[in-house]
């Protein structure tokens, strides 16, 4: 090896690119062709031993075409380089012409030329090297032909074409072949590299599904926890409020029997609904009263019951013509009455109660109007531009100030969590929730969300 590429003596391009296999080939240029002249010397001593003077010129050179190939191969450098391959190769060509004028049998040299020819010469130069070389080798097989009349000329030129044209056909062929073989070299480096930047990138892809994953399942804990906590304030909560409340009035009514009996069955009932809904929360089910009734129906049902516990008239008014939706549509629509009667029996002190279902082409909304003593409520935030309460149903106009309660000036939220979870419930279907009270004037609990309607046929 040396400082050339990397390859035997230098190995040029021609021979060197398809790797140790091409390296074999070496020998054509630096051995073979030593060893063929050196045969002819001896052939041509033998030949032309009773000439002194012309032996001496032939073996001149012969000297000179040995010279002259060992000076090139001695330095490798130079294989790869056009211009001194090119003038090494003319010389060499002028040296065996020379020999094959003076002695015909050196022709036999001329696939020596042919090596370095194919060996050394760059495309296109190749293609007039091996056409001078093929004269070379023509005119040598053709000199037995009597050229003393057009018939022996006509017979040494279709020597000299055959020669030049299967010469010159077999390196263009060569040419072609090297030349793809370089195009499907580049198109599998092309196609490794894109192999490698695809699995970059599925590498890449892979990290981030991983990240999706975890992301997607944090997400799913915090939405199921806050799920959670919506169900069970709406359900456990509100019934053991209830509950709470019923049994404080049996404890009030000790003395009468019949009001204290009343009581402490409406909690036991209350106590076996909660439980049934705690039941279906964890199951994950539709509450009881949408597993067999429409919103309507379940509005009206969860109303009477509040109002034979709490005694206080509900009047229950649906508008527009009712058409299904989707579950969790009504299921928000319903919490979103609970948690406000629940409200009202807990702070209203109120007389009566209206429940307003209105079904718009879009939109469905729902109005809890009560009578009760009302609260200082904040005003809106900025840019609130909600339909006001009632405005969806077609009954009781709604008053001109609409607002919605400040942190912690809301009697009914027990803290907060009533209204926040009506709240996220109705705006997780890009909805809407509002609520106006005013000290001594009552409250209206006014929600609105996009229909929701179920597909034909599901």
């Amino acid at each position: 090896m040396d400082s050339t590429g990397g390859h035997p003596l230098g190995a040029p391009a021609a021979l060197a690119r398809a790797g140790g296999q091409d390296e074999r080939l070496l020998p054509l240029l630096t051995r073979v062709p030593f060893a063929m002249l050196a045969v002819l010397i001896v052939v041509t001593a033998v030949a032309r031993r009773g000439e002194g003077g012309s032996l001496l010129v032939d073996l001149g050179l012969c000297a000179a075409v040995s010279l002259w190939m060992a000076w090139f191969v001695r330095h490798p450098s130079w294989w790869d380089l056009a211009r001194p391959a090119g003038v090494f190769f003319a010389g060499l060509v002028v040296l065996v012409g020379v020999l094959v004028v003076r002695d015909p049998w050196f022709g036999l040299f001329t696939p020596a030329c042919y090596f370095y020819a194919f060996g050394i010469l760059p495309w296109p130069w190749r293609l007039p090297g091996v056409a001078a070389v093929a004269l070379e080798s023509g005119a040598a097989q053709g000199d037995p032909v009597s050229k003393d009349s057009a018939v022996g000329w006509t017979v040494f030129a279709v020597i000299l074409a055959v020669n030049v044209i299967c010469m010159c056909g077999f390196a263009w062929w060569g040419w072609d072949a090297d030349r793809k073989n370089q195009e499907r070299i580049a198109a599998l480096a092309q196609v490794r590299e894109a192999n490698r930047r695809l699995q970059a990138t599925l590498a890449e892809n892979a990290g981030l599904h991983r990240q999706l994953v975890v992301q997607a399942r944090e997400a799913g804990v915090l939405d199921e926890r806050q799920r959670m906590a919506r169900e069970i304030h709406d359900t456990l909560a509100q019934g053991l409020i209830g509950i709470v409340m019923q049994l404080q009035a049996a404890e009030q009514a000790s003395g009468d029997p019949d009001r204290w009996r009343q009581h402490f069955t409406a909690a036991t009932g209350l106590a076996r609904e909660s439980l049934a809904e705690a039941r279906r929360s964890v199951d994950e089910l539709r509450p009881e009263p949408l597993e067999t009734a429409g919103l309507g129906d379940a509005l009206a049902g969860v109303a009477e019951r509040w109002s034979a516990l709490h005694g206080v008239a509900v009047r229950v008014t649906t508008t527009g013509t009712a058409r299904p939706m989707q579950p969790e549509t009504e299921l928000a629509l319903l919490r979103a009455a609970q948690e406000a009667l629940a409200n009202v029996a807990r702070h209203a002190g109120a007389g009566s109660v209206a429940l307003t279902l209105g079904y718009l082409e879009d939109d469905v909304t729902l109005d809890v109007r009560d009578d009760g003593r009302g609260f200082t409520a904040a005003p809106a935030p900025a840019g609130h531009t909600d339909p006001a309460p009632g405005t969806g149903t077609g009954t009781d106009p709604a008053p001109a100030e609409h607002t919605d309660p400040a942190p912690g000036t809301d009697p009914g939220t027990g803290g907060g969590f009533g209204l926040k979870a009506m709240r996220e419930r109705i705006e997780g279907l890009s909805g809407t929730l509002r609520v106006q009270s005013e000290p001594g004037a009552g409250t209206i609990v006014s929600a609105r969300v996009p229909h929701g309607r179920l597909e034909a046929g599901a």
